[in-house]
Parts: structure tokens; sequence; C-alpha cells
């Protein structure tokens, strides 16, 4: 560790030039610039003088094996998180309520969700728009009414759509997990904006989300303790999940195609055996 931090300081001594230009000799880059660093020194990741934030550990989540699939516990607790904390700013128009049959809910807990919001359709008969109860068919029901509105509502900030959030942003399940547990108080020197959170995995690490999760938010169906760690990987498998729902079928599919493929090598091997086995051991002599 200590090695890694003596490192991380001939980084910045080395790289102190280069940065003057940029920060134009103020203090302020060079602590921003020592602080990241000396913390992804001793995490252990490799962070270079391009990057104005901390790379996210690498976790092991249980989906991420080749031969792994979702844990339907984490997905159900990850909506629930999404639902009840997650949706009051963020949309998610891309995902139908019929996508968590079978994986964290069933077909009859579905429905109800899709029952207990009101859907805006239309027009009908008169040309008017009215308001239904929700369908399988229908997508989550976004917090706001137009981008303008939540801009608005947020302080002149958009809050992106998570529907593809873990393929949208590099190291997926990490990036998200980090940056929910990430949120710290700024180093010395860093002074930021009114409205704005310090998050050290966020590019530029000041970001306008204040901190969503804390302690016992959530009172899971399952009786796990809602911690900030528990919350954040539950709604992180969650986004990968929608992000990605055909995961498990496509392995499926690909085990079954490995399986036939084998069978099919083997039946080939043993016909090619059988159909040349005389070509091969015959013996041709020339008689003069």
């Amino acid at each position: 560790m200590f090695s890694r931090l003596s490192q991380a300081t001939q980084r910045v001594a080395s790289t102190a030039k280069q940065a003057k230009g940029v920060f134009k000799g103020s203090y302020v880059g060079y602590g921003v610039l020592g602080g990241f660093y000396a913390a992804g020194a001793a995490a252990g990741f490799a962070v270079y003088a391009s990057e104005d934030h901390i790379p996210p550990p690498h976790l092991h989540w249980p989906h991420s094996g080749s031969f792994s699939s979702y844990d339907t516990g984490a997905l159900r607790r990850g909506y629930e998180v999404y639902r009840q904390v997650c949706s009051t700013c963020h949309s998610m128009n891309l995902i139908h309520f019929r996508e968590l049959v079978g994986f964290s809910h069933t077909e009859e807990q579905a429905k109800a969700l899709a029952l207990s919001y009101d859907i805006e359709d239309g027009p009908n008969s008169e040309g008017e728009m009215f308001e239904r109860p929700g369908k399988l068919s229908d997508a989550f029901v976004s917090p706001y009414a137009s981008p303008e509105m939540a801009r608005f509502s947020n302080g002149g900030a958009l809050p992106p759509d998570l529907s593809c959030i873990a393929k949208a942003r590099h190291s997926g399940c990490d990036y998200i997990y980090a940056l929910l547990t990430g949120y710290t108080e700024p180093p010395a020197g860093i002074e930021l904006r009114p409205g704005l959170n310090y998050n050290p995995y966020f590019p530029g690490g000041a970001i306008s989300m204040a901190p969503p999760l804390s302690d016992g938010q959530v009172e899971y169906e399952d009786g796990t303790p809602a911690t900030v760690s528990q919350m954040a990987k539950d709604v992180a498998s969650f986004l990968q999940f929608v992000s990605e729902p055909e995961q498990d079928e496509r392995r499926k599919l690909g085990m079954k195609m490995l399986i036939v493929l084998a069978v099919s090598t083997a039946l080939s091997g043993y016909y090619k055996r059988f159909k040349w086995s005389l070509h091969k051991t015959r013996r041709i002599s020339w008689i003069r």
C-alpha cells in the first residue's frame, strides 16, 4: 500500500507541470489531482492524468459468470428500491411490466403492480385523453410529463433514463454501486457550487444528485436488512437486468448450441472413420 502511495506521489510530481496549464497554476487543481491519484493508488486502481474521477472497483456479481443467472431475490429487492427511491426522479421508458414476469414477480403480482398505476391513454371517440388502470403491456410510468418539467424540478439537471444505464456507463454494475455508495465530503481546496455534491466516482467529481440512499430507507418484504450497500447492490443488479433482460435466455440457448455442436462433432468424426476406414487401411500392390 505504501509503495502504491509513493508511486502515486511520483505521478503527481511528474504531471504537475502538465496540469499547470490546465488549472493555470492554482493550488486547487494540484489538490484535485493529488487527491485522485492518492485515493486511486491506495485502493489499488490504475489512475491516469487524463482521468478526472476514480475508476470503480471490480466486484464479482452473481450474474457475471458465463454459466450464471440473475438472482431473483436481488431483482425483486432492486425493483423495490427503484420504485420507492429512484422512480421519484428517474424514468424507465423502455421497460414494461410484463418483463418482470418470471424474473422478479409472478404474472399476478406484475398485473397488480400495473393496476396500481393510472396510465394516460387516448384519444377516445370524443378526441380527449383519459386515464385507465395499467396493464402488463404498459411501460413504467415516468415521474415527469416532459424533459422540460424534469429539468425545472431538478434545478436544470435532467435525470437520465435508467432503462439502459448499466450498458450506457462504463463498468456497468460496478459504476452504479460505486456511485451510490461513494458520496463523501469534498477534499480540502475543492469548493462546490450550491446544489452539487461530491462523488469521486462521478466524472468531474461534482454531481447534482444528492445521496439517494440511507440505512432503513426501504423495508424489504423478505426481511433483508436495508443497508446502503445492500440497496445499492440490489438496485445495481436490477438495472443490469432491465438493460439486458434476455441474458439468461441467451445463455441457455448458447449452452444448447454448444451441446448440439459437440454431439454433431462426435457423430461426424465417427462417421468419417467408418466411411473412410476401408480406403485408409487398404493395401495396393502393383504386379508386373
